[in-house]
């Protein structure tokens, strides 16, 4: 499969990719904001600085691309096999996937909850989004209650 853009195109596409405060990251940012959630945004002092955390509830947020992260891996890997320098491709986003399956065993160790969401989902199911943290918020509630 060729590149259907040319090299100066996909070049522009590239270096416009950012790795925080992204679009997803905004519209999920600002939807706990407005429901009244506070936050750190790419909070550095966890591992793999999570996109956003609630700190009073112990929950890292990751705001993840579906290619970058691998989506349908399966799939995607079948695809880029078939594009232009995909020994490349294939080795970095499985090495994200790597990376990020060690920040949730690290995250989770450390008594944190970890959630992560597809940027697609953020974009068009934001509610649902919401509506997990604050399920995951309020069965942590629900388990210690039952502690005391």
């Amino acid at each position: 499969m060729t590149d259907v853009l040319t090299k100066e195109q996909r070049h522009k596409n590239m270096k416009n990719i950012h790795g925080k405060d992204t679009k997803i990251e905004v519209i999920l940012r600002k939807a706990l904001w407005h429901k009244g959630y506070r936050y750190r945004k790419n909070y550095k002092k966890l591992p793999g600085s999570p996109d956003i955390v609630l700190i009073k509830y112990k929950i890292a947020i990751f705001c993840d691309g579906e290619f970058f992260h691998g989506k349908d891996w399966e799939v995607l890997k079948q695809r880029l096999e078939k594009s232009n320098n995909s020994e490349f491709w294939i080795s970095k986003i499985s090495h994200n996937r790597e990376r990020d399956d060690e920040v949730n065993k690290k995250l989770l160790f450390e008594g944190w909850t970890v959630i992560r969401f597809w940027g697609d989902d953020i974009k068009k199911h934001t509610d649902e989004c919401v509506k997990a943290v604050e399920e995951t918020i309020f069965d942590m509630a629900m388990y210690d209650s039952v502690d005391m």
